[in-house]
């Protein structure tokens, strides 16, 4: 059996200092009433217990100057003896959230390996589409380009994995209602923009049968906002193919029950405080994707670590606790074989 994960770590590179150094003190995190050593040990036990042999971290330490993505994961896992302790990026952005994973190397092999063609560019150059109706073509880059690898393991397909964390459709800095719509659409464009890049590139792996899994935050899921109905789909379903042939369409099975409100429930991987009704609430955005032909041969099995859904987790006070201090988003698993 093969575990892969995908984890959104807020603010994971306000963790270390501009050497890489872990800061795991009592001062104070960027998360809300949780110290740096509250959130750097409830990460870290949070990877130990979700025991999966790669985990896509989205929001990664900052990759610049003076600063490395994979020393500071790397000096993360030494630090707490996982055996999660090989750390590989892609392109490095300026966001301080880079897009990384961390893994076991006496399991399974990561190399960068990005693809490009025609239809869709490699993902730190541009990408060309109208978004805005007036048939001029728009150009588009990824603040955060996904992370493209190879992976082998024994006894295993190759496997293409690619690492996304989509734009973010939140109006910040907006003033007034006035400016809030204006960004939100304005936002909702470049998102789309990009997750067509991401399908057409999708769509040139499945066209080469080459198994192929999505996994990241998305920032966006099926009825998730009413600008959608401007757009006529989501950013989720566009990545996933959901209104194309089954054999090039991905499947996750969350995404497929938000996408049927008519049930009456739906999953969550965030867990954000609303202002306005002061009180906690969910959001499905983080998501792992997979290629028809693993669902068919490699049996995949998914699991949303959620603290309080997930009734397993909820009876464990120590990871229930260490979830809740590491991040607002929440790890989603998937098993293989």
């Amino acid at each position: 059996m093969m575990r892969l994960a995908t984890w959104n770590i807020e603010w994971f590179s306000a963790l270390f200092d501009a050497r890489d150094r872990l800061i795991a003190d009592e001062d104070w995190s960027r998360r809300h009433d949780v110290t740096r050593a509250t959130q750097a040990d409830g990460i870290a036990y949070g990877i130990e217990r979700l025991n999966a042999d790669v985990l896509m971290v989205i929001e990664a330490p900052n990759h610049g100057l003076t600063q490395s993505t994979v020393r500071a994961l790397e000096g993360f896992a030494k630090t707490y003896g996982l055996r999660q302790n090989k750390a590989i990026i892609g392109y490095a952005n300026g966001t301080m959230q880079e897009i990384a994973a961390l893994y076991d190397p006496d399991v399974l092999k990561l190399t960068h390996d990005p693809m490009e063609t025609e239809r869709a560019p490699r993902f730190d150059t541009e990408f060309r589409m109208d978004v805005d109706v007036d048939d001029q073509p728009d150009i588009h880059v990824f603040s955060k380009p996904p992370l493209e690898l190879a992976m082998t393991a024994p006894g295993f397909p190759t496997l293409r994995l690619i690492g996304v964390h989509a734009k973010s459709k939140a109006p910040h800095k907006a003033s007034d209602a006035a400016e809030e719509q204006a960004i939100s659409i304005a936002n909702r464009r470049k998102q789309l923009a990009q997750c067509v890049w991401l399908r057409r590139r999708i769509e040139d792996m499945l066209r080469e049968q080459m198994p192929l899994i999505v996994m990241g935050d998305l920032n966006d899921g099926p009825g998730l906002d009413h600008y959608e109905k401007l757009f006529g789909r989501s950013s989720v379903e566009v990545v996933m193919g959901y209104h194309e042939q089954p054999e090039t369409r991905l499947y996750d099975p969350n995404a497929d029950a938000w996408a049927n409100p008519r049930q009456g429930f739906f999953m969550g991987t965030a867990r954000f405080y609303n202002r306005d009704f002061r009180r906690y609430v969910n959001a499905i955005l983080d998501y792992v994707m997979v290629s028809p032909d693993i669902r068919e041969t490699l049996h995949p099995r998914w699991r949303i670590w959620h603290p309080f859904d997930d009734p397993r987790i909820y009876k464990d006070a120590a990871l229930r606790d260490a979830l809740l201090a590491a991040s607002d988003h929440f790890p989603v698993s998937i098993d293989l074989g």
